[in-house]
């Protein structure tokens, strides 16, 4: 079983019953936009914002038994998502007669000196693959390189690849950050007339999701000549921080009109602070927490892209499986699997809070 070292909590287990219809509900809306690999798509164009049928594809394990271990960046409900997907794949390889047990664990506070730990003990242990969501790409890297020059499976997944050039052998995720960040910065710029300050919220220092986010945004408002970015912060993934720089950006500069978000935490402080100033700052931000989807569904947020979590986990666990038996890239499996994201906006918020948290609340 994962670290939780079982079947998922009650609650999980009420999210995923829940969690299998969003691919209709979400199908019906009609003024969303969103973003796939290659194109940007209207959401009513797509099946779901997250795909939660999933079956495994036909490839015939080696053995009857895998072990597995994962870390990531920070314990938070992102990463839950993730383990959903996970706990999927794993119940129907059992079902096929293959055993998959694995560790998925993370500190409390984001830090590349905790990770560079957990991978060097993980690499005295018996894994068949150690996988990770690289918490600094400069720091974890170079350490990646020797765990895989020593002999070990080393593959990343879930936010954030390693540096190019790595030796880790794969990665499955999101390989569309800087994208990402364009796509949510360019709603933001339409949304002020393509005028005015913008502040932003990175998260994590050397986070190569939230860094690539931040430099899509921008490289995005550097094409507008009425459009300044005043202020850039990092939060390190925590919304109390976000909340008390999004207090001081806006006490130093009180006509600040809109916010990019680079995590999913930051945009729930930033709403928070711009609700008890009074600001008409409009917010764009990352991902699912139920905080901020109430916050889009009251108009505080103005949308938020969402990363297909549920998919990364389901695909992490088949290309391990695969990378353990001694197969590489190619027809196989894909150096880099691609997960979507997609931009959801303030009708899409009531579904998506009763169907991931059971929240009918007006």
């Amino acid at each position: 079983m994962s670290s939780r070292r079982g079947a998922m909590s009650a609650k999980m287990k009420n999210i995923f019953r829940k969690s299998l219809i969003i691919v209709f509900l979400l199908a019906l809306a009609t003024t969303s936009s969103g973003y796939s690999a290659d194109t940007e798509t209207k959401a009513d164009d797509t099946d779901s914002v997250v795909d939660f049928e999933h079956n495994l594809d036909d490839y015939v394990p080696a053995k009857k038994k895998y072990n597995f271990y994962f870390t990531y960046k920070i314990v938070h409900p992102w990463w839950d998502a993730v383990a959903l997907g996970m706990e999927d794949a794993q119940k129907k390889y059992l079902e096929n007669g293959i055993i998959i047990t694995y560790e998925y664990m993370a500190p409390n506070a984001a830090s590349y000196e905790d990770q560079t730990k957990r991978l060097l003990q993980a690499q005295e242990g018996n894994y068949d693959v150690i996988g990770v969501d690289v918490a600094d790409e400069e720091k974890i890297s170079p350490v990646l390189d020797k765990m895989v020059s020593s002999g070990h499976k080393v593959m990343t997944f879930s936010s954030s690849d390693a540096a190019p050039g790595c030796k880790r052998i794969a990665y499955v995720g999101n390989t569309h950050n800087y994208r990402d960040g364009a796509d949510l910065t360019e709603a933001l710029c339409e949304k002020l007339e393509h005028k005015g300050k913008v502040a932003m919220l990175v998260g994590s220092h050397g986070a190569p999701c939230h860094e690539d986010r931040a430099k899509g945004a921008k490289d995005t408002i550097s094409k507008y000549p009425n459009m300044e970015l005043v202020a850039v912060e990092y939060d390190n993934d925590s919304i109390d921080t976000a909340y008390e720089l999004t207090i001081k950006m806006l006490k130093d500069n009180p006509d600040i009109a809109g916010f990019i978000c680079c995590n999913m935490s930051n945009p729930v402080g930033t709403a928070r602070a711009v609700t008890e100033l009074g600001s008409n700052a409009v917010i764009v931000g990352m991902d699912h927490d139920q905080d901020a989807l109430h916050y889009l569904k009251d108009g505080v947020i103005y949308c938020l892209g969402v990363q297909d979590c549920y998919s990364i986990g389901f695909d992490t666990l088949q290309v391990a499986v695969k990378i353990a038996d001694e197969n590489v890239p190619g027809d196989l499996f894909p150096e880099k699997t691609d997960e979507s994201t997609t931009i959801i906006y303030q009708e899409d918020a009531a579904p998506m809070l009763e169907i991931l948290y059971g929240d009918i609340s007006q």
